[in-house]
């Protein structure tokens, strides 16, 4: 009997958006976030991440370069503390920083025949990770392991959710929330902010921090500690069988570190099944090297390792 090939869809209903336009959005951006966004071409996005002045993880974030703006798309909850912030920063820029999420409605499509039902849909179809296809006011970008993002104008909204109705499976914003898990791409909250340095949540493995731009918040501390190599965290992939919920912060333990001090954190986390959650987590490496992770408490869950897309270092 052949497979049948599946696609599903969700309506991005958690993520909101802030547009930087002005004939300075770039290089404002640039000297603000970890990433190169000053090599930004405009039909790609970007994976990004703005810091404390201590190096500290702020929000984590995807970048749209479009024609005549950048759209920054984020949690929904960091949306008004982090534009508010940067804007504190714009002095004699030329550049407008405005909320864009009211302005915009934003879909996840995923699963095998998730390019299929893009031609279905007459929308073009991106060749590469992080290229961006347009086609009017519809813009599409592909994002690792194989999904993809639609941004539309809010008044083609309704007419795109019949489309993909007809297409493919509507499910909740969870299906977004376990391809971000699958595809290692951190998302800090409020639970998580100030906290981690880019590299502990793997930034620098998927292509959102440049070591050779110049200065920007929080920058010699990300540079100090690439340079003198002294990162002791990393972010890894779980399995956490538990019937109890699994949240952003919540802590994990090793025999290496004793009952008192906890030796990691959960990043971000879903229900896989009805006893089994799927997470990121930073935990200390040689934590993981030495051997069981417990959830919670020394005597807790042990986890379970999965893999990632990308190679951590030893």
């Amino acid at each position: 009997m052949s497979q049948i090939l599946q696609a599903d869809f969700c309506e991005l209903r958690s993520e909101g958006l802030i547009a930087f336009s002005g004939e300075d959005a770039l290089s404002f951006l640039h000297a603000q976030l970890t990433s190169d966004v000053a090599g930004l071409f405009e039909s790609q996005t970007q994976y990004s991440g703005y810091c404390s002045p201590k190096g500290r993880l702020l929000a984590t974030f995807l970048l749209w370069r479009r024609p005549a703006d950048v759209l920054m798309q984020l949690p929904a909850d960091l949306r008004e503390s982090v534009q508010q912030r940067l804007s504190k920063y714009v002095l004699r820029a030329r550049v407008r920083v405005s909320a864009a999420s009211g302005r915009y409605l934003m879909f996840g499509l995923a699963g095998e025949r998730a390019r299929s039902v893009l031609a279905e849909m007459n929308l073009p179809l991106p060749s590469a990770d992080h290229e961006v296809t347009s086609a009017g006011d519809v813009y599409v970008t592909r994002l690792p392991v194989n999904r993809y993002v639609i941004l539309a104008e809010a008044d083609r909204g309704a007419s795109l959710r019949a489309s993909l109705d007809k297409h493919a499976r509507p499910q909740d914003v969870t299906l977004w929330d376990r391809l971000d898990i699958e595809a290692g791409i951190p998302v800090i909250t409020s639970q998580t902010q100030d906290q981690h340095v880019p590299q502990m949540v793997n930034l620098d493995l998927i292509g959102a921090v440049s070591y050779s731009k110049g200065c920007y918040p929080g920058q010699e501390i990300v540079a100090r500690t690439h340079y003198l190599g002294r990162l002791k965290q990393r972010m890894y992939r779980l399995s956490v069988p538990t019937l109890q919920p699994v949240r952003a912060g919540d802590p994990l333990f090793s025999a290496q570190f004793g009952d008192a001090q906890a030796s990691g954190s959960i990043v971000q986390a879903t229900r896989r099944h009805s006893a089994v959650f799927e997470a990121l987590a930073v935990i200390q490496t040689a934590s993981v090297q030495a051997g069981a992770v417990h959830f919670t408490s020394p005597q807790g869950p042990v986890v379970d390792f999965l893999s990632l897309p990308y190679a951590i270092p030893s």
